[in-house]
């Protein structure tokens, strides 16, 4: 019987060996729109792509980064300045894209502009640090991907969408968690509507990487600012103590981080040139040994791994 299941096995993974090795054809006549090219994960993948040929269209929130990106490209990657949680920005983005790619349209869209300022317990937090957050890596995705929609599915392309470990696992407070949480649900309902016009939609979910977003200092900072605006009541509750623990975390967290980010664009190029993605890749071993399986268990075996490694409040029971 044994036999059998490791016959099956693999034969499986055999197949889908096999399977996720065919290429799209004509790579050098598709277009493949990116957000957030400035630096981390989007920027690399803009690189990646013009190598392998594609015509990438670059999104970058500041003049700067884009001209630093069309320093290091070919001539055919093009730039625009777009700022995602800016209505008119993204329908003047729009536009210039529908420019570049004429009656071709689309083929791939990949929004990966994100951030996680300002990021604390929960309590620490007002309204509008949860909507400076969920306005870039929510509704900053779900604007942009209704408004080029129609263009990829004239291509019949793909779109993916950025999310990460922690739209499966909150580990801490404030909005970041809550819009990856979002994004697989949008995605999830995308990818049905969308699979019967030939668009396919896939699921990036990163470990942790060395990013901005995971950038000690300014993780730091956030907290700090977070504590300071904080009532007086809420200081007592948890105390300095606590706040100068969470501190070391994040800096021994940055540590842990890791600093080789192909791994995440490898699988978005996969995702963007095979003939059958997956729709979800987990990029990063501690994604798919440690988040992913964690996501499966019940929720007092999750809650007792995040009590391990969290401080307690000053006033905790």
């Amino acid at each position: 019987m044994l036999l059998y299941v490791a016959a099956f096995v693999g034969l499986f993974y055999l197949v889908r060996w096999y399977r996720e090795r065919q290429v799209v054809s004509h790579l050098q006549d598709k277009y493949v729109f990116i957000t957030g090219c400035d630096s981390g994960f989007r920027n690399l993948l803009a690189r990646q792509l013009d190598v392998r040929g594609l015509r990438v269209l670059a999104a970058c929130l500041t003049e700067e980064g884009a001209e630093q990106l069309r320093k290091q490209t070919s001539a055919r990657l093009q730039t625009v300045i777009l700022d995602v949680t800016q209505t008119e920005s993204i329908a003047a983005a729009t536009q210039w894209v529908k420019e570049c790619v004429g009656d071709r349209g689309l083929w791939g869209l990949v929004n990966n502009a994100s951030t996680s300022l300002r990021t604390a317990p929960n309590e620490w937090l007002n309204k509008q640090d949860f909507m400076n957050i969920l306005s870039v890596n929510l509704l900053g995705v779900i604007e942009v991907t209704l408004s080029l929609l129609s263009l990829v599915r004239k291509a019949q392309g793909r779109v993916l969408n950025v999310s990460s470990v922690m739209g499966r696992v909150s580990l801490f407070g404030g909005g970041y968690c809550i819009s990856k949480h979002g994004v697989e649900a949008f995605s999830d309902s995308l990818r049905r509507e969308l699979s019967y016009f030939g668009v396919k939609v896939a699921i990036i979910e990163p470990g942790f990487f060395k990013t901005n977003v995971t950038s000690s200092e300014r993780l730091m900072s956030s907290f700090k600012k977070a504590w300071d605006q904080s009532s007086s009541e809420v200081k007592e509750i948890y105390g300095e103590k606590f706040l100068e623990t969470c501190l070391k975390s994040l800096k021994v967290m940055e540590q842990k981080c890791n600093p080789d980010l192909s791994v995440v664009t490898d699988c978005m190029e996969h995702a963007l040139t095979a003939c059958h993605p997956r729709t979800r890749y987990s990029a990063g071993w501690d994604a798919k040994l440690l988040y992913l399986p964690l996501s499966y268990l019940p929720t007092f075996l999750v809650d007792a791994f995040v009590y391990l490694g969290s401080p307690k409040p000053a006033q905790a029971l």
